[in-house]
């Protein structure tokens, strides 16, 4: 008789972990729907509706989930306001929701962050991607367009953050088939 085949994890391996912001499925089913309409005519990868809290960083498995517990701890829910569809300079800030940096916004990335010790070389800009790929200025701004001819009330959607994510994003597999969620935490009622 054989032995069970063992799988080894190399503990010290690192990959790039990603926190989310998480809209509630009501939320999500409608931006799907957005998102849905865009690659259809633009293409790109399909992924969660989400508002990045902390960029991708490279960690082990192991760290990138203790301190995504520890982060979490004493956060609160908040509200997000969308101040319109926008794009970005490259792949992974095509199309999207630019939400209206407020304090409450910005307070939990800044918390994570600090958990996380990410630095980032630019100020916060909390977004709901719509699109993700490589399109010219000009099919960008067609993109824009038929986002809003899809979803006329999109640029005023507000809605509350009660989960977040922990994801393990590979940012060189821009098919985006790698990423998988690793953890989820439900944040306390205001």
């Amino acid at each position: 008789m054989e032995a069970p085949e063992t799988v080894v994890v190399d503990k010290n391996k690192k990959g790039f972990y990603s926190v989310w912001a998480i809209p509630p499925d009501e939320v999500r089913a409608r931006v799907k729907k957005l998102m849905e309409g865009l690659r259809s005519e633009f293409g790109g990868p399909q992924f969660e509706p989400h508002v990045t809290v902390v960029g991708a960083m490279s960690l082990t498995a192991d760290d990138a989930l203790e301190k995504f517990k520890s982060a979490f701890n004493g956060l609160k829910a908040y509200n997000c306001t969308v101040d319109r569809v926008a794009t970005g300079t490259f792949f992974y800030q095509c199309v999207f929701l630019l939400l209206h940096p407020t304090p409450e916004v910005a307070e939990p990335s800044s918390h994570c962050c600090g958990h996380f010790g990410y630095k980032s070389l630019t100020p916060y800009m909390p977004h709901l991607s719509l699109l993700y790929g490589d399109l010219t200025d000009d099919e960008k701004k067609i993109a824009q367009e038929k986002a809003h001819k899809l979803d006329e009330n999109i640029g005023s959607l507000s809605f509350p953050i009660t989960r977040l994510q922990l994801w393990k994003t590979d940012t060189e597999d821009t098919t985006l088939k790698s990423w998988e969620m690793v953890a989820e935490c439900n944040l306390s009622p205001d």
